[in-house]
């Protein structure tokens, strides 16, 4: 009857991951006190948009960061992990906006009160869905210290920041050309437009001269967006151009507006490219912006804020921006101004958040000066202050740095952070312009004092309905979080600056280096000290995931069919380092993983091993924690203390230096090869004994199992928690209340480390293994045996090999083994064997009464009759052209693949054969 164990025999992550994840949280096992001794360590989430739902990129990054801070902790640190969410002004308010529309309600009757209420009812509703997704995954943060980018303390951050910011004449408000997106109705930052190849047209039309030139009446100029030259104010050529020089300061006609402009010379213009002639609209793009900058070119917008055309457009005034292009185009060939309508592939500025063409567009936004603090940052650089994991991309954020625009942070939305400025209204009859003056205040009261002291007790102010831009607040995230700007915040004391930043090399721009050159504004000092930069996660085909491209994999049903353990170990293991992107295979019709069922059957083989572990616990009742005498040990367990001690050693660098997929990779060749697959088998026979005499080297292989599987648990834990914490809790008898996860890490004996007996004991196992494999060629049933010879010239293999003959013998039923040089052999040849070699050593089974030889002969005749038949056909269709110009490409590597095992298969049998003869 077998014995029972506080263990199920079936793992059921679901039930278990749910159970350990309410344990951690309701008995605050990752709330740490700012007052420990130990030394801080800090990891601040990215936060993700509290519109989100949980994707696969999510899993990516909180398995990475739950990794480094739970091996943070084994090592005795106080570590806070912080969680949170980000306001995500364009993603909300364009969501809000939606449902409105489906309710028939008009915010814009309602106003800003109305919406911001709806906002908020829809954040209590619905906006925690991200962190109770997280939350699956196992995430070891301080649930109790979670922040919101809108809540009191930060948004009392974001005011200081802007307030100090204009203070020190860092922000300014002025018209600017903006990229702007009509579908949000909202300013964009560069960081937020996606440039996207089309397929479109360079229009080629005659720009009328107002006198006639000695050759022409007209120049001939070309353009993707002929709606604009209603906005032109110059055409431009280069001054070199030859073709061009008699016309410079000569006057044009805008067609069907009747506007004179001057022909100029600029440097910027591409002699090669079109015409060489340029129309310059500086309200409609950033380049003949800065071309009427340089030529003091009048400024003429032709658009509304909707994408509509305004009165400046003429006769196409209220046409929608690309209704008006058609119509222009019409009018020009109607005029006999159209000359041609060139095929043209370019590259054009998507908004991120609105997916439509973003309008360059005058706008009177806010603005950050950026270079003062870019410059203030790179200094901090000099000294490697972020680090960069892996150190590539270091350039990149420097490259940055050195070529920074002005930041523009307004946002024309409601929802959000409302800019602190309130303009005084009474000094210009209650209209907002460019020249209105303002105030800049932590509130309305405090505004209205700094008015009525500056402009009169009579005055009116009315605050800017601009929002902030969201990477403002986020980019104060890892003080704001922390209490700043109260400098004596002891959480801020102990953790600031914090540990390390994981994040993708996509927000590099947008978020990482906006964090860092604030913090060095406010608090002088870069706000982490490392930066890990980790890759994408692709899919089966390698292509990256992404909602557009309709190839994600939702996390929770994997999470739900194999557990989270399951898949963040599997993430985790595929990197192959530091800000390498990984595949995740996935059969899409199934719905199934092969990447993360490898990962559930490790589990899986970690809680059976587990429950051998707990039945041997049944035969002795000494304490197992006790001292373990060198000279008691048999070879096998030299050997797994001495791989247990080298994992150790490893993976404590490894996830140290953020290695973290070598670290997964090694402890899972550890656990399932070394210890699962060998060092169980080796001791079975010592666990179960025939002879009481045994019972003391039971007792020994019993405290090792303890001390393996409680130390590996330790080492699996950042990467495993919940699996790990529920075996550790099963093996150690600890209170319900007492974690794997708040454990030390196990203390390293480098005595135990024997690096020549852990090469040599690769001979043991790979006899075994080709003892194994020939029993198999040989169909030997396992109740038979035979006699083995190993044969090997090295005199160190050979010490090896007898000190494990016992071992050797039992796991390959042998009737008795021999250990040769070759010189023996020779002298003593064996008549009939089965061969097979393994490094230095030749594997020799006998061949006796057990094995019928002709039958063996046989059945290796047949195979390599099959596998040459199934190479001639083979290569006969890869020789065929017409199958392989014809043939998908898969088809033709999977025949290639066939073809190379065929080979492999026949060059085996035939070696056999050889062997037996």
């Amino acid at each position: 009857m077998e014995k029972e164990t506080s263990l199920p025999k079936t793992y059921d992550p679901v039930g278990t991951e749910n159970r350990w994840q309410n344990a951690w949280e309701e008995n605050g096992a990752f709330h740490p006190e700012a007052n420990s001794s130990a030394e801080p360590f800090c990891v601040v989430i990215p936060p993700p948009n509290v519109t989100g739902t949980l994707h696969m990129g999510h899993a990516f990054n909180t398995a990475l960061i739950d990794t480094i801070v739970r091996f943070q902790r084994l090592q005795g640190k106080n570590v806070l992990c912080l969680p949170g969410t980000d306001h995500a002004s364009i993603a909300v308010q364009t969501l809000l906006e939606k449902q409105l529309k489906k309710e028939n309600i008009d915010c814009s009757k309602l106003g800003r009160d109305f919406f911001l209420k709806r906002a908020w009812a829809w954040k209590a509703e619905s906006g925690g869905n991200i962190v109770r997704q997280l939350r699956r995954l196992g995430y070891s943060v301080d649930w109790e210290r979670e922040r919101f980018t809108l809540d009191e303390g930060l948004s009392k951050a974001v005011r200081e920041a802007f307030i100090r910011l204009h203070d020190l004449g860092l922000i300014y408000r002025g018209e600017y050309l903006v990229n702007w997106c009509p579908a949000s109705g909202s300013a964009v930052s560069d960081l937020e437009v996606e440039m996207k190849e089309i397929d479109g047209f360079l229009w080629h039309f005659r720009y009328p001269l107002k006198e006639k030139s000695d050759h022409s009446n007209y120049i001939e100029v070309a353009t993707t967006r002929p709606e604009t030259l209603l906005g032109d104010t110059a055409v431009a050529v280069n001054p070199s151009d030859e073709r061009y020089k008699h016309l410079i300061g000569k006057t044009l006609i805008v067609p069907f507006l009747n506007r004179e402009i001057p022909l100029i010379a600029d440097n910027h213009v591409d002699k090669e490219f079109g015409t060489g002639c340029v129309k310059v609209t500086p309200a409609h793009d950033p380049n003949d912006f800065a071309i009427g900058q340089r030529h003091q070119l009048p400024q003429i917008n032709i658009m509304n804020k909707d994408g509509s055309m305004n009165k400046n457009a003429g006769r196409f005034a209220g046409l929608e921006r690309f209704e008006a292009r058609k119509a222009v185009i019409q009018a020009l060939e109607d005029s006999n101004l159209l000359i041609e309508a060139k095929p043209h592939r370019h590259n054009v500025p998507y908004s991120e958040r609105g997916k439509v063409p973003v309008e360059p567009l005058l706008s009177t936004q806010w603005f950050v000066r950026m270079e003062p603090i870019a410059s203030k940052t790179r200094d901090h650089l000099e000294k490697r202050e972020p680090n960069f994991v892996p150190k590539r991309w270091e350039k990149v954020y420097r490259n940055w740095l050195l070529d920074i625009r002005d930041w523009c942070i307004s946002r024309q939305l409601w929802w959000g952070h409302r800019i602190p400025a309130w303009f005084v209204v009474s000094e210009t009859k209650g209209e907002v312009t460019n020249a209105t003056p303002y105030v800049i205040a932590h509130s309305t009261n405090e505004a209205l004092i700094k008015a009525k002291k500056k402009f009169g007790e009579s005055c009116v102010i009315q605050q800017d309905e601009d929002v902030l831009d969201t990477w403002f607040s986020s980019g104060l995230w890892p003080f704001s979080t922390l209490g700043w700007p109260d400098e004596s915040n002891d959480d801020l004391s102990c953790w600031f600056p914090t540990s390390t930043l994981v994040t993708g090399f996509d927000i590099i721009f947008f978020w990482v280096a906006r964090m860092t050159m604030l913090s060095v504004i406010f608090t002088k000092k870069i706000p982490f000290k490392d930066v890990y930069i980790h890759g994408l996660v692709r899919d089966e085909k390698n292509q990256k995931m992404s909602k557009s491209a309709g190839n994600g994999i939702d996390p929770l049903l994997l999470i739900e069919r194999y557990g989270a353990d399951a898949l963040r170990f599997a993430l985790v293991r595929e990197v192959a380092g530091a800000g390498q992107d990984i595949r995740l295979d996935y059969d899409r019709n199934k719905d199934t993983s092969i990447t993360v069922e490898a990962s559930r059957n490790f589990a899986n083989k970690l809680w059976n091993a587990t429950r051998f572990v707990l039945l041997q616990k049944s035969h002795q009742n000494e304490d197992l924690d006790q001292i373990i005498n060198p000279d008691d040990l048999k070879l096998s367990d030299r050997w797994i203390l001495s791989r247990l001690a080298t994992a150790n050693q490893e993976t404590c660098k490894r996830y140290q230096t953020y290695n973290l997929g070598e670290a997964a990779k090694g402890l899972y060749e550890f656990a399932w090869n070394d210890f699962c697959d060998w060092y169980l088998e080796l001791i079975k026979k010592r666990i179960n004994p025939d002879e009481k005499e045994s019972l003391k080297d039971q007792k020994i292989a019993q405290k090792i199992l303890h001390k393996v599987l409680t130390e590996l648990l330790i080492m699996l834990n950042p990467l495993m928690p919940h699996l790990t914490e529920e075996l550790w809790h099963s093996i150690t008898n600890n209170s319900h209340r007492e974690f794997l996860s708040l454990q030390a890490w196990p203390v390293l004996d480098k005595s135990y480390i024997d690096t020549t007996l852990e090469e040599s004991f690769e001979n043991i196992i790979g006899a075994i293994r080709v003892i194994r494999n020939l029993r198999a060629l040989a169909e030997l049933k396992p109740s038979l045996s035979a006699p083995v010879r190993l044969v090997t010239p090295r005199k160190e293999i050979a010490k090896i090999l007898k000190e494990a003959k016992d071992e050797i013998k039992n796991l390959t039923r042998a009737s008795k083994i021999e250990i040769l040089d070759p010189e023996e052999l020779k002298n003593n040849p064996s008549n009939k064997a089965l061969a097979g070699v393994t490094g230095d050593l030749q594997v020799l089974l006998l061949v006796d009464g057990s094995i019928d030889l002709s039958a063996l002969h046989s059945r290796l005749e047949k195979d390599i009759t099959k596998a040459e038949k199934d190479i001639k056909n083979l290569s006969s269709r890869l020789n065929n052209k017409n199958f392989t110009s014809k043939a998908p490409k898969e088809i033709i590597n999977e025949c290639k693949a066939k073809l190379t095992e065929a080979q492999t298969q026949a060059a085996l049998a035939k070696k056999r054969l050889s062997d037996l003869s």
